[in-house]
């Protein structure tokens, strides 16, 4: 087990980084005390270290790898942002990269170099012995986010005419074993799953208890083309702990545990929170400026397209505008709880699309609720602004022209925040990646348009 693995997280101290510490190991750099650096991170756990050094700056992160040089292992390695990997990779050497990835599992070690560039990834495959390398390459050739890219190829395997006293004593001989696992995994002649037994029942039952009896009720096979985001919602929605991975032939050939799917739903969700602000679904507060500009700025310039197009229709009623001053001040109000009322039925929709909880089966029972829900709130809203023009403004006929503008443009703003994620979804377009665009730029139409028109009507 490796060191990090092992270390005590005292429940009476605040989890993760703190910032006395971080402070600490700073001073240690800007002090080149070696010694120090060493003694601030020994006790850390490898998540922590790797936070530390995602949030030092590059100077500072280069300055700590070289006091430090055999502290980053392969834990930490696993454990960085894979935007850092590749740099704190590049200043390690052929020695110390090997002693960083020996102890790794065979999927750590696919996740830690799947995404660097061709002389480190072989610099990484390099430091493996040749079995391992073997198998790494093999779970490489799979399709990127893949169960064969998430599965590791130890596996704790039995055949299915055992005893639980039979298990016990493999598990207790010298047979190489993995590092963590849950279950012992029941496989025919043919080296095909039929089951699998936890720890805990193999452990509880009587040594001629045949492993058959003690199978879990719930056993799930994944093939190793299957996509990994379908594994993982796979795991979450039946409680899995681990499940084993099968090959074109239905054989054994790897397994997937609960830390990797859950990781890939921590994943799904954080890309679909950044694509939603139109980030860039890697952006990560350790990107340079010119990374962090090259992903902001079409979704930027996207925007700015859009929003002239709102102004050209605000344009449209100029006339309008200079009748009624008021105009001017209020129309950003109907436009800004649009967008308020779209990014709320987006955000859910995009959300139970990513989990299959929206589906074509009750889409338009969805949408008829985000109607309804529209309709209710633009009524409430309506009755507000249409006391704010005609009191505040002293004109009824303003009150109504906002009380309907208002109604309208949440209605609208309801059905667009559904509808285009499930229009672009259909369209096989990642909805989290354009819906924002075209909601914001819906919202902002038809509310300038409505109230605008609305008052061409009813005020002139």
């Amino acid at each position: 087990m490796d060191q990090h693995d092992e270390k005590i997280i005292d429940a009476e101290e605040s989890y993760g980084l703190s910032t006395r510490l971080f402070d600490e190991v700073l001073d240690a750099i800007e002090a080149d005390d070696a010694p120090a650096i060493d003694a601030a991170l020994e006790p850390l756990h490898a998540a922590d270290i790797a936070d530390l050094i995602e949030q030092l700056n590059t100077r500072d992160r280069r300055a700590l790898l070289q006091l430090w040089p055999n502290g980053v292992d392969g834990e930490i390695l696993s454990e960085l942002d894979e935007n850092l990997r590749d740099e704190v990779i590049a200043q390690l050497n052929p020695d110390q990269l090997a002693e960083a990835v020996r102890d790794l599992e065979s999927d750590d070690v696919v996740d830690l170099v799947e995404y660097l560039d061709a002389p480190q990834q072989e610099a990484v495959l390099d430091a493996l012995d040749a079995s391992d390398r073997v198998a790494v390459e093999k779970a490489l050739a799979y399709p990127e986010e893949s169960a064969g890219r998430l599965m590791q190829v130890e596996v704790a395997k039995a055949p299915e005419h055992w005893t639980v006293g039979e298990a016990i004593d493999f598990l207790r001989s010298d047979i190489a074993l993995p590092d963590q696992f849950y279950h012992l995994v029941l496989v025919d002649p043919r080296m095909r799953p039929i089951g699998q037994a936890t720890l805990g029942r193999i452990l509880s039952s009587a040594r001629a208890t045949p492993l058959k009896d003690i199978l879990e009720e719930t056993f799930i096979t994944f093939n190793v083309n299957d996509d990994e985001g379908d594994v993982a919602r796979a795991f979450n929605q039946y409680h899995l702990i681990s499940s084993p991975v099968v090959d074109s032939d239905d054989r054994l050939v790897g397994v997937i545990t609960i830390d990797d799917a859950m990781i890939v739903l921590d994943e799904e969700h954080t890309e679909d929170m950044l694509r939603l602000a139109g980030v860039g679904e890697n952006a990560t507060i350790s990107d340079s400026v010119f990374e962090t500009v090259k992903q902001r700025f079409p979704w930027l310039f996207v925007n700015l397209i859009t929003v002239n197009i709102a102004a050209l229709i605000v344009g449209l009623f100029d006339q309008t505008i200079a009748a009624y001053v008021a105009l001017a001040a209020l129309m950003p109000v109907v436009a800004s709880m649009g967008g308020s009322a779209g990014t709320q039925s987006l955000t859910v929709a995009v959300r139970a699309i990513a989990t299959n909880d929206l589906t074509a089966s009750n889409a338009w029972r969805v949408i008829r609720r985000e109607m309804f829900v529209g309709l209710l709130n633009g009524l409430v809203f309506a009755v507000v602004m249409g006391a704010v023009g005609t009191f505040g403004y002293g004109s009824a006929l303003l009150g109504l022209t906002l009380a309907l503008a208002m109604l309208i443009n949440l209605v609208v703003a309801a059905l667009a925040g559904v509808l285009v994620p499930v229009v672009l979804d259909k369209l096989k377009l990642d909805p989290a990646l354009a819906s924002g665009t075209f909601v914001t730029t819906t919202t902002d139409m038809v509310g300038f348009f409505a109230f605008l028109g609305l008052a061409t009507v009813i005020l002139l």
